[in-house]
């Protein structure tokens, strides 16, 4: 049942909270994992599945309470948004890949560009927005 004034269907409830932190947590880590194959070789997926935390966490947190609160305006958001998950994704890549901040940065910025491609088909494929 919809609540008066609340456009998701799902109500935003605990479930869709989870199955949203999940989908994205797994789409950082499926790309991440391309990136890093593609730029240092072969590598455990694993590493790629422990650094995708945080990127998926803090774009998920900063567009919830930072852009929608009115925290961040909206017209500054999607590049503060941007900056603050990149930041996040390159300490966590440094960490779990145990990479200087001179072989992070390529990095971070693959994994940027796998993001986009595959985020840009899967949209045009699903059509999600």
């Amino acid at each position: 049942m919809l609540q008066s004034g609340s456009p998701s269907l799902t109500g935003g409830g605990v479930v869709a909270v989870l199955v949203t932190v999940l989908v994205t947590w797994l789409f950082y880590g499926v790309t991440l994992h391309l990136a890093a194959t593609f730029f240092i070789g072969d590598v455990p997926s694993q590493l790629a599945a422990k650094a995708a935390v945080a990127p998926a966490l803090v774009s998920l947190i900063l567009q919830r309470w930072g852009v929608e609160s009115g925290l961040v305006s909206a017209d500054l958001g999607v590049a503060v948004v941007l900056l603050l998950t990149l930041v996040a994704d390159g300490i966590a890549i440094s960490l779990s890949y145990r990479l200087s901040t001179r072989s992070t940065a390529p990095l971070v910025a693959l994994h940027l560009a796998f993001a986009a491609v595959l985020g840009f088909a899967l949209n045009n494929i699903f059509r999600f927005f």
